[in-house]
């Protein structure tokens, strides 16, 4: 094994960091939930999910954004499914997103409040109907 020398470690160091804090939870307000089954895998979800992190990072919005996997949405014809949940908006579950779609899901529902509503499959009756 070859010897690292301090620049090395100082870098090595940097990105354990910047990794770390991308795993925090406390104070991020906004969530995007990839689906990670085996049916959104295959659909490319994994590319997905990376296109999120790249544009989260690019666009200065890690810090607030906490990106999570979870199992099958039960939408399998509509995979890469995302969940996404956001101060003063519904919570909705967008189908078919691929990373170029991930890109404005980022854009247009996370920075500018706007739903995509041509990609959504789901959304909660509560968040919908007023009482």
């Amino acid at each position: 094994m070859a010897k690292m020398t301090l620049e090395d470690l100082r870098k090595l160091r940097n990105e354990t960091q910047t990794e770390i804090q991308r795993r925090e939870t406390d104070g991020k307000s906004v969530q995007i939930i990839v689906g990670m089954g085996t049916c959104g895998i295959a659909s490319g979800a994994k590319l997905t999910l990376d296109s999120f992190i790249t544009e989260l990072k690019e666009k200065n919005l890690a810090h607030t954004t906490i990106i999570r996997q979870t199992g099958c949405m039960g939408f399998c014809a509509n995979e890469p499914t995302v969940e996404v949940i956001a101060p003063d908006m519904p919570k909705v579950i967008y189908g078919n997103v691929s990373p170029d779609v991930s890109k404005e899901i980022v854009e247009k529902h996370i920075i500018g409040k706007t739903l995509l509503d041509k990609l959504i499959i789901d959304y909660p009756s509560v968040d919908v109907v007023k009482k």
